[in-house]
């Protein structure tokens, strides 16, 4: 890499900490079959807040524990950077994560330097894992050849988690910081809150905080009362 860039893998996106549920199931049964036999080119497409850059950086971090070289580069954050001298070099690790591919769909210079970067990871045998909102064929992409190359690769939709499997999400979240959440306080906070899960992961570090100062359980009450929803029941 040619430049200092603000990126960094976030320590808690593993797979461990992923849910495995339904809507996933196909995505990371194809994500670990890849990991453990590569090369590979995935296409990962979902929702906001679906859990595409938790598995993108749970793929570098698997990678690197099996010493291959990986990087993650959060296009919506980098667009800015001149696109050919960012992707130098990239060709020569072993797994490249490209996250946010919307970001840059339409603008001509990024997506001639992704062509080149396609062509060079996958000529050299190793391992392309692109995420995007939408799936290949529905990107405002302009390059005819870029278009193709993505729908090439194996395309897998990512949706995101139900109520049942968002409450399992905060009452695992929860006792990995060592606090008990009821199903009846978990079904309220999943009323009231909003439903992306870092939103709803941001609750529950409040509740965290709250709760550690004062002294007190995960009550209705005092979820009300900590997260300022009074006169809710």
């Amino acid at each position: 890499m040619q430049l200092a860039l603000p990126v960094r893998l976030q320590d808690e996106a593993s797979f461990a900490s992923f849910h495995p549920h339904a809507g996933a199931a196909a995505a990371l049964a194809q994500l670990h079959a890849g990991l453990a036999q590569p090369p590979f080119g995935i296409f990962l497409h979902g929702p906001s807040q679906c859990g595409r850059t938790h598995l993108l950086q749970a793929c570098c971090h698997r990678a690197g524990a099996a010493a291959v070289p990986a990087v993650y580069l959060p296009l919506a954050d980098l667009g800015g950077y001149p696109a050919e001298e960012l992707l130098e070099g990239l060709g020569e690790r072993g797994l490249v994560c490209l996250d946010d591919l919307d970001a840059i769909a339409g603008d001509a210079e990024w997506e001639r330097a992704l062509f080149g970067l396609y062509n060079r990871v996958l000529g050299a045998g190793a391992s392309l894992l692109v995420a995007a909102t939408l799936p290949p064929a529905a990107l405002a992409c302009g390059l005819p050849d870029l278009r193709s190359r993505l729908q090439s690769m194996l395309v897998l939709a990512l949706a995101p988690p139900d109520d049942a499997a968002r409450a399992e999400i905060l009452a695992t979240q929860a006792r990995a910081r060592g606090m008990a959440l009821e199903p009846d306080v978990a079904r309220y906070i999943l009323v009231r809150a909003p439903r992306g899960l870092s939103d709803l992961l941001g609750v529950l570090e409040r509740l965290d905080q709250v709760s550690l100062a004062a002294g007190r359980r995960l009550s209705i009450p005092f979820v009300r009362e900590a997260l300022g929803w009074k006169g809710e029941s």
